[in-house]
């Protein structure tokens, strides 16, 4: 039953096409790559008065990176820098398993589901690779 709800919720972000396109008002772009298996995303923003107004990616990758770089992004828009902060390093965290009590990790609302792939190493840097990007964008804070 809970591995059809997180399949089901892969396939669905994964193919989803509401947050894959390009920002026209992006104030913040960052590529995430991961070289091992090809995941290549751009992270793009509109950051302003410290929030998120609104966030979108290209690029193309397994399900599991694409599918973790849409919930991210429907996570984080609307939130202001500082809390989608708090919210990339607790999802990073629940990724490498440092972090699995369910009440911690509610915050992460349906990237929460993609909590079992701490046993699966191989698709850790999958998952995390939208988040690792949204974490090292430049000039996040510098943005009005």
């Amino acid at each position: 039953m809970l591995e059809d709800i997180y399949t089901e919720l892969i396939a669905e972000h994964s193919r989803a096409t509401e947050n894959r396109r390009q920002l026209p008002n992006a104030t913040v772009k960052e590529r995430g790559h991961n070289p091992s298996c090809g995941d290549d995303i751009t992270l793009e923003m509109e950051i302003s008065d410290g929030v998120i107004k609104d966030a979108a990616f290209i690029g193309q990758g397994c399900a599991i990176s694409q599918a973790s770089t849409d919930m991210m992004i429907e996570l984080l828009r609307g939130k202001k820098v500082d809390d989608a902060k708090k919210l990339a390093e607790l999802f990073i965290n629940m990724i490498k398993g440092n972090i699995t009590d369910d009440d911690a990790l509610e915050p992460l609302d349906e990237a929460a589901a993609l909590k079992n792939i701490a046993n699966m190493p191989a698709r850790v840097k999958c998952a995390t690779l939208a988040w690792h990007t949204f974490l090292n964008a430049k000039d996040l804070e510098l943005k009005p």
